[in-house]
């Protein structure tokens, strides 16, 4: 029976590598049926983005991130975010705070990193 998950990473990728270990154990649950959605809350969004000098183990975030594009894994961010994507290959969706809430509470389970 395949579930709905989400991966909620709101830390800063720049200050710990969580938020790059969250994005690998989001890959590894993509890998299954499960319906895995990535939420990126915050400084969480320079995941994504061109400039990523500063982030801790930007080696195995740049080894990960293809395999974030060829599954079409979904991205959900928070509206108002600037975002200077590192490529429009991602499946990036924006929502109002309240839509990520109510996007987590439906989900059957959820990580929070």
């Amino acid at each position: 029976m395949s579930k709905c998950i989400a991966v909620v990473i709101s830390e800063d990728p720049c200050k710990t590598a969580r938020p790059v270990e969250a994005l690998r154990i989001a890959l590894g649950l993509c890998s299954g049926d499960h319906q895995t959605t990535v939420v990126l809350l915050g400084l969480a969004t320079a995941l994504l983005m061109k400039d990523k000098e500063d982030i801790i183990d930007i080696d195995v975030l740049e080894k990960y991130l293809p395999s974030f594009k060829h599954l079409a894994v979904p991205f959900l961010i928070e509206s108002g975010t600037a975002m200077n994507v590192w490529s429009d290959d991602f499946s990036v969706t924006t929502r109002t705070t309240d839509e990520i809430r109510q996007f987590i509470r439906s989900v059957d389970c959820s990580l929070v990193f």
